[in-house]
């Protein structure tokens, strides 16, 4: 008897494999959410400290803006650990989504579960030979559109609001250079520093704007009626 071993390609799974596949949806689905849970921590964290910030650097009159120079600092350290942490959420959602779509999606359609486009065998191959499906920068580009460029923004703005109109308006440029002054480093230097800093997370996140997934795809138009809606309030 020939010892090698037959490679058996089906087009259709009977009950036990579809219960298996299941628990490995279920899987999947808490693997997933253990990761969007940890991305939510770092979000929490980057959040708190800027309001720390805020509270520290308008207390009054002779406080100093250098907490919100010195949380922007840490706010990235916060991006920069969630961005790897979306990379493996990225990971295990779209294992859940090719499920969703692939194995589920017929079974809704009454065409039970089919593997006649090879879903199973990318997946399959994925399983053997996992790799991350996006990139670090990409991640933290994500991450900046969505939340931490509102983060920075409001840092922004209240550094300008703490130069320009804290505790009384400027009425030269000198003030200007004078209130971003820390320590002996001029306030040019701080400003100019500061510009560096914000462009760069405006480049990653613009840049990355199109990258890979979802570049080319047309965005499909907002229907007049939502049926899952309708359909969830009895009324479809």
């Amino acid at each position: 008897m020939d010892d090698d071993v037959t490679h058996v390609t089906r087009t259709h799974f009977n009950a036990a494999d579809i219960g298996a596949l299941a628990h490995l949806y279920r899987a999947e689905i808490y693997r997933s959410t253990v990761w969007r849970t940890r991305l939510d921590a770092t979000t929490n964290w980057a959040v708190v400290t800027t309001g720390i910030a805020l509270s520290l650097t308008f207390s009054s009159a002779s406080a100093s803006p250098l907490p919100l120079v010195l949380v922007g600092l840490l706010v990235a350290v916060f991006l920069y650990i969630e961005a790897r942490r979306y990379r493996f959420f990225d990971f295990w959602r779209i294992r859940a989504h090719i499920l969703e779509v692939h194995f589920f999606g017929p079974i809704l359609l009454g065409q039970g579960a089919r593997a006649d486009n090879g879903w199973n065998e990318i997946l399959h191959h994925d399983y053997r030979h996992p790799n991350l499906h996006i990139t670090f920068v990409e991640a933290a580009g994500r991450r900046l559109r969505r939340n931490y460029g509102w983060i920075f923004g409001i840092q922004v703005v209240a550094y300008a609001g703490k130069l320009l109109i804290h505790p009384e308006p400027i009425t030269t440029l000198a003030e200007v250079w004078e209130r971003a002054m820390i320590g002996p480093v001029p306030g040019q230097i701080v400003i100019l520093a500061g510009v560096i800093f914000h462009a760069t997370w405006i480049t990653v996140a613009i840049t990355t704007y199109r990258s890979r997934r979802g570049a080319d795809r047309e965005r499909p138009p907002r229907p007049a009626r939502d049926r899952l809606l309708e359909l969830a309030r009895g009324s479809g």
